[in-house]
């Protein structure tokens, strides 16, 4: 099969590059090793997405934000950081941004549903993306002129272009020998949405407790009670948080109330729970030799300032937009010099965050004294400093 594009990976990213690219003139095809069923209808993965303002500028152009349930969209308005047991914390207020909101939360499954459903209506209209469900990729070679990916299937594809969106993980990147720096922090995530008798105020917390890190996501409330919803998500050493996520429902929700220290009264668990290891990864290259890495294949961020999305998001408009620029202007889409243009414009875009958030997991995960006593300096600094929180909110909102 011949295309201009083959792009591996339908996950949201996959699928909203794929849905950028649609109605340009050229033809994509989109490999994933999932069922259809899988692609088309998500399952719940506890997973919620912090979307910034340009993100969700992006996903109303992609035709993603109306596809979701307005129920489903739960308006940021503010962050805390708290640091131990204090009570007090740095505060960054959407007021700050010049928004009503920094962002959204929205689930990470609903927005795949979307990018699903945006693509399959732009395909029905245009008839230029070919998705290839089930199928996996055993090799991927680049030539001069064009580059092929084959399937385990024995199916070879050729194309101008090769674009990886499968993942930190992406056997795809490797298989052109591109190397990442990769950080395990070996510690893993448990997420899950529990409802809570206090009020959130529509505000997510990030709390850097001593032997733990919390974090709150709020959400809108349940549908059905009326409660107060948030998404919680625990980090711990792995074979910990394998203990908390395996109790009883009732014992794991007096387990949250506890580390929560009882500051949203009595917890209920409100879905099913799921864990996840924690990872970071930066590609060293983002291109190749008519290749490209895009979403998490090439910058897989540590969650803890919600950024991962939404580069994706980025990479997505950044290597759109030069692909699309390329071809109306009658160049070779594949070729290094449109390729670089990506590369320098992301890397530009999302190196300082990436670093500057391994520096916060480093020094707000050291429980010795000294780190202790330096953490709450610099939140108490960084309270009194407006330049710096309205940095954050500019941050926050993208």
């Amino acid at each position: 099969m011949k295309a201009d594009i083959v792009i591996v990976g339908a996950g949201p990213v996959g699928l909203c590059l794929s849905r950028a690219l649609s109605g340009s003139g050229l033809k994509t095809v989109l490999v994933e090793q999932q069922r259809l069923a899988d692609i088309s209808e998500p399952p719940f993965d506890g997973r919620e997405i912090a979307l910034t303002q340009k993100s969700v500028r992006l996903m109303r152009t992609f035709g993603l934000w109306d596809l979701i349930d307005p129920h489903a969209r739960a308006p940021l308005c503010s962050a805390k950081v708290f640091n131990g047991p204090s009570t007090g914390a740095l505060e960054i207020g959407h007021e700050l941004s010049g928004h009503a909101e920094l962002g959204w939360l929205v689930s990470n499954h609903l927005i795949r549903k979307a990018a699903y459903e945006a693509l399959r209506e732009s395909t029905a209209r245009h008839g230029d993306v070919t998705l290839l469900a089930a199928q996996k990729v055993s090799s991927v070679k680049a030539g001069d002129e064009l580059a092929s990916v084959t399937l385990e299937s024995g199916e070879t594809l050729s194309a101008r272009l090769i674009v990886a969106a499968d993942s930190r993980f992406s056997s795809t990147r490797k298989m052109m020998g591109i190397a990442a720096c990769m950080h395990d922090f070996g510690k893993a995530m448990l997420v899950c949405r529990m409802t809570h008798e206090a009020p959130h105020a529509h505000t997510a917390w990030e709390w850097f407790a001593y032997g733990q890190t919390l974090a709150l996501l709020p959400l809108n409330a349940d549908r059905a009670s009326h409660a107060h919803q948030s998404s919680v998500v625990l980090t711990l050493p792995v074979g910990e948080v394998n203990e908390i996520a395996a109790l009883a429902p009732d014992a794991f929700a007096g387990q949250i109330e506890d580390r929560f220290m009882r500051r949203l009264g009595a917890m209920k668990l409100a879905s099913t729970r799921h864990v996840y290891p924690l990872v970071s990864v930066y590609a060293d290259r983002f291109v190749g030799k008519r290749f490209a890495a895009v979403g998490d294949a090439a910058v897989g961020m540590h969650p803890v300032t919600a950024h991962g999305f939404n580069f994706g998001l980025l990479g997505v408009e950044t290597l759109g937009n030069r692909i699309i620029e390329a071809h109306r202007n009658g160049f070779d889409i594949g070729a290094a010099s449109v390729l670089q243009r990506y590369e320098i414009q992301h890397r530009h875009a999302t190196k300082p965050l990436f670093l500057a958030t391994r520096f916060i997991t480093e020094i707000y995960t050291n429980n010795t004294m000294p780190a202790r006593l330096a953490r709450d300096f610099m939140l108490r600094a960084a309270s009194r400093l407006m330049p710096f929180r309205k940095a954050i909110a500019a941050s926050l909102t993208g």
